[in-house]
C-alpha cells in the first residue's frame, strides 16, 4: 500500500509515500471535514490511498487567473 498525492486540477502525480506507517494525524487528514475527506481522499483496488491536492504550477496559474477556478481541468 502507498499514499499517492495527485493534483486535483491537472492530474499529475505529485508524490508518493510507500511507508504506510504514517498516520492521518501526521498528514493532517484529521483536520478535514467529512465533506472534504470525501472529495479529496479515495482508495484504489490495490489499497493505495489517493489524495487530491494542488501542484505548484496549477496554484500559480490560479493565482494569476482566478477565472480558471471555473474549469474542472487545467492544462499547462
Amino acid at each position: 500500500m502507498a499514499l499517492k498525492y495527485f493534483c486535483r486540477h491537472c492530474g499529475i502525480e505529485m508524490g508518493k509515500i510507500d511507508n504506510m506507517s504514517v498516520d492521518s494525524e501526521r498528514l493532517g487528514l484529521h483536520k478535514l471535514t467529512s465533506e472534504e475527506r470525501m472529495e479529496m481522499v479515495s482508495y484504489d483496488d490495490a489499497g493505495d490511498v489517493h489524495i487530491k491536492s494542488i501542484c505548484e504550477d496549477c496554484h500559480e496559474s490560479l493565482e494569476r487567473n482566478p477565472t480558471y477556478y471555473q474549469n474542472d481541468y487545467l492544462i499547462h
